[in-house]
């Protein structure tokens, strides 16, 4: 059996693996400056994912459309799977494999940023969200693990963990997207 002392030491020892990755670290300042051009410029972040990524995509698009680290007015970002009406009635009528590009092809706009957080970087779903998201414009951000699977030929930016464990990825994604929107709410705002 697994301790929780392990546990903690794989997740420290990617997080180590993190930190001392400069090249990592510049494409997560990278996306930061790319959402504050977008959101400067009347635009949106749109984050997608399965599972407990859809979990991690929904708390960084909360993180910036409600606050972060201070208050301050809100930002315009959202998740697309947090409309479980529109995703049960989508599946169900064409299919799993386009909830996310259906949404995209309908709300986003050139210059907007669509955010693909995935740990095998092979979910169909977010494949096709990111196909369409390049045909209409959009940067697109892929949160990964360390092989980047498919999406990576697909993004402009790879975010990718060092590590094949979907535990230890997801828990270094929202490490990293805390990291992004803190660097967005400092770029946007300033605390009083």
């Amino acid at each position: 059996m697994s301790s929780s002392r392990a546990s903690v030491a794989a997740s420290l020892a990617v997080k180590a693996e993190l930190h001392a990755d400069e090249t990592l670290l510049a494409r997560c300042d990278h996306v930061a400056s790319v959402v504050v051009d977008a959101l400067r410029g009347g635009g949106k972040v749109l984050f997608a994912g399965n599972g407990g990524s859809a979990a991690d995509a929904q708390h960084l698009a909360a993180e910036l459309s409600g606050r972060y680290a201070f208050d301050r007015p809100p930002l315009y970002a959202e998740a697309l799977h947090a409309n479980s009406s529109y995703v049960t009635a989508v599946a169900n009528d064409y299919g799993y494999d386009v909830i996310f590009s259906r949404l995209v092809e309908g709300c986003g706009r050139e210059g907007d940023v669509f955010v693909a957080l995935t740990t095998s970087g092979n979910s169909a779903n977010l494949l096709n969200a990111a196909i369409e998201a390049r045909a209409r414009g959009l940067t697109v951000v892929g949160f990964t693990g360390s092989g980047g699977g498919k999406l990576k030929d697909l993004v402009d930016v790879l975010i990718n963990v060092p590590s094949d464990e979907t535990p230890r990825i997801q828990e270094c994604h929202i490490v990293l997207g805390h990291a992004i929107c803190e660097m967005v709410e400092a770029a946007m705002f300033t605390p009083s």
